[in-house]
């Protein structure tokens, strides 16, 4: 079995997303916490000139330079692009990483509770996401595999040989939850211990079907010709991550009043509704549907 014997434990790649930052500073001030006997566990700070002026970034989306054509561009030298070829240096590099297991750690705006993201497919992750729903039953599994091969990914996350994102709200931009921070911990501490468990061909039995989401395709706020925004998220949406949108339920509602319905065809679970940090391009939600993931 493959054994996984560096992880490295990532919060702040957006300097405002709170619960990752200070989870690292408390492994940092307590590393037998994040400790485990067969692997070695470093935490990093990604993005601490983001968080000191209180921003996502300073120039543009850390986690959307880890693409392996834009890490090699030496003409990409604002801050964040300088920043993730320090990052893939240190981690890395990107496709032969020193990095076994990267955990990347996110907080949302949006009513997600605790999500464990994977972004890559295979039996690993397949047994993680078993683990930790076991171990964690209101967490949530994201899967958001099939879109891009590691290489062409520009998240932080692919840096690793594996890579995951814990991504837990709702969290407001710059504020600390105690809810949020410990559902955090808890997701990150049954990640470790699966580790451990993994390493020592000791895994417990784990369930043979668990549910999960695959990500299908994000979907834009009302607009204009002009570009401007003339609804909002329905009232029966927000708040509402991970619960079914049937085909003809109201998703939208204009300022005017008229609602604007969902015409696909099969029922969509939404995610990442209403997200603040995505108002930049308009988008309203991610829809998922459900499906199951099965161990051989």
């Amino acid at each position: 079995m493959d054994k996984i014997k560096q992880v490295a434990i990532v919060g702040g790649v957006h300097g405002n997303e709170f619960s990752g930052i200070y989870l690292v500073k408390q492994y940092q001030a307590e590393p037998e916490r994040c400790r485990r006997t067969s692997f070695t566990t470093e935490t990093v700070w990604a993005n601490p000139a983001a968080y000191a002026a209180n921003k996502r970034y300073l120039h543009s989306d850390l986690n959307r330079q880890f693409k392996n054509v834009d890490l090699a561009n030496p003409e990409l030298t604002d801050y964040e692009q300088s920043r993730a070829k320090v990052l893939n240096a240190q981690l890395g590099p990107k496709g032969a990483a020193r990095t076994d297991l990267l955990i990347d750690l996110h907080n949302t705006t949006s009513n997600m509770g605790a999500c464990l993201i994977l972004t890559q497919a295979g039996p690993f992750y397949n047994k993680m996401a078993a683990y930790v729903k076991m171990n964690m039953p209101d967490a949530i599994i994201s899967r958001d595999e099939d879109h891009f091969a590691a290489e062409e990914h520009a998240l932080m996350c692919t840096l690793g040989r594996y890579g995951v994102l814990v991504e837990v709200g709702p969290q407001p931009q710059s504020v600390l939850r105690q809810d949020v921070l410990d559902l955090m911990q808890t997701m990150v501490q049954h990640i470790l211990d699966f580790v451990e468990l993994y390493n020592q061909d000791n895994l417990p039995a784990l369930p043979k079907k668990t549910e999960a989401f695959r990500y299908l395709h994000s979907i834009k706020l009302p607009m204009n010709a002009a570009g401007e925004r003339i609804g909002m998220v329905h009232k029966n949406v927000q708040d509402r991550d991970y619960q079914p949108i049937n085909p003809g339920d109201p998703i939208f509602t204009l300022f005017d009043g008229t609602e604007v319905l969902y015409e696909g065809e099969h029922v969509v679970y939404p995610t990442f509704i209403n997200e603040a940090a995505y108002y930049d391009n308009n988008l309203a939600m991610s829809l998922n549907e459900k499906v199951i993931i099965e161990l051989e």
